[in-house]
């Protein structure tokens, strides 16, 4: 017996395949659709390794799709969370700047963070800086008291479920090798064998481009992989930080650099930074894959990057090396912090899509190419963002494809 022809075939179970999955079935019921994953679960790479925040949307430029989908994203988040018994606390964040340069950007910021319409954005001084979180020494900060957290590993577990209910598949252990294209649909080789569909939609995080290849499609940009880094705070520590404390952030990186997190997960947060990592899925810095590092090195905007940003790239293996440097931004948070307060460590992946000039993409990247669809960029707030992002590609599957 063959293997039956799907409607759309997702690759990837993250939590923006999940949530692509979801909403191309509450818009098509009858749809015949199945999610691959490579891995053994949902959620096992970027979902399952951020730091759980639900972004309030500050920080992205306005008019770009990570402005709008990230204001939608927090208020569509928290309800989903709440409709499903899924624990959120809206925490609030404090970003704090000391020095003249940092006071300008947060002007700068603030003004973004108005014009993407943040609801309760303001700028605060000292006293009431003391009273938000009282271990931090800032001249100023903009306080975000809707930025909320959640373990976004149990968000995704939500979607799959859902998406089982509705009539979908997920298999796991599935990983694509090869695809041919037909007259009229696509097959699918992969580790669990041929299958055959009308479309694809392409959700693979930290290997979308290779996927895009394999699909015929050059997507014009490549994922380099950042590892960001991070401590714990000991348990008896953990009372210096009361929600979210951030620096204000480099605008010309789409990193938000080294900060103290509450999370959902039992235990408060220092960090990342962001080095480059020598493997895709590389969570140590031992790890190292010679087909990912090599295709880094091949690649001409990684070289490009590099020569202008090399004294960032320094600075970040340096704090990483170094525990030292890596407290002293912390200390720029909250001063009561010593060497002695970090406990174990952790650590994520992100994948960052550089393009062949050597630019850091800095909003997400969504593009149809026949009978496909490629989710090339959707860092942060990728997560905050998912169930917009999943509504968004199921509306151009809904213009695009023949369901």
């Amino acid at each position: 017996m063959t293997e039956p022809i799907y409607d759309v075939v997702v690759v990837g179970a993250g939590i923006i395949g999940l949530s692509t999955a979801m909403a191309l079935l509450d818009r098509y019921p009858k749809a015949r659709l199945v999610v691959l994953e490579k891995d053994a679960t949902s959620a096992t790479q970027q979902s399952g390794h951020n730091s759980g925040v639900i972004h309030s949307g500050i920080y992205y430029k306005p008019g770009s799709f990570k402005s709008k989908f990230c204001v939608e994203g927090r208020r569509t988040m928290a309800a989903f969370c709440e409709d499903n018994g899924i624990p959120t606390w809206r925490c609030g964040k404090l970003i704090v700047a000391n020095s003249e340069a940092e006071i300008a950007r947060l002007e700068a910021l603030h003004e973004r963070g108005l014009a993407n319409q943040v609801e309760g954005l303001e700028r605060v001084g000292p006293d009431r800086i003391n009273e938000i979180e009282p271990h931090v020494r800032a001249r100023e900060a903009l306080w975000a008291p809707n930025t909320g957290i959640v373990d976004f590993r149990k968000v995704a577990a939500a979607f799959a479920d859902k998406v089982r209910l509705a009539g979908g598949e997920i298999r796991f252990h599935c990983a694509l090798l090869r695809a041919i294209d037909r007259s009229s649909h696509t097959v699918l080789e992969t580790t669990s064998g041929a299958i055959e569909t009308r479309h694809v939609i392409n959700c693979a995080g930290l290997h979308s481009d290779r996927v895009a290849l394999t699909m015929g499609t050059d997507p014009g940009l490549q994922i380099i992989p950042f590892r960001g880094e991070y401590f714990t705070l000991k348990k008896e520590r953990e009372h210096l930080v009361k929600g979210l404390i951030y620096p204000v952030p480099d605008p010309t990186f789409p990193f938000l650099g080294v900060h103290l997190t509450q999370t959902m997960k039992g235990w408060v947060e220092a960090g990342p930074n962001a080095v480059l990592a020598t493997q895709r899925e590389g969570y140590s810095r031992w790890n190292f894959s010679p087909r990912d590092f090599s295709e880094t090195l091949a690649y001409p905007g990684f070289w490009k990057m590099l020569a202008r940003d090399w004294r960032t790239g320094l600075w970040e293996i340096n704090r990483s090396l170094r525990k030292s440097v890596f407290l002293a931004s912390l200390q720029a948070l909250v001063p009561e912090l010593t060497a002695q307060d970090l406990a174990g460590a952790g650590s994520g992946v992100r994948a960052q899509a550089v393009d062949r000039a050597g630019n850091l993409l800095d909003d997400f990247r969504i593009e149809q190419a026949g009978r496909s669809i490629h989710v090339l960029n959707a860092p942060s707030p990728g997560a905050t963002s998912s169930l917009v992002i999943g509504q968004h590609v199921a509306e151009l599957a809904a213009s695009q494809f023949s369901l």
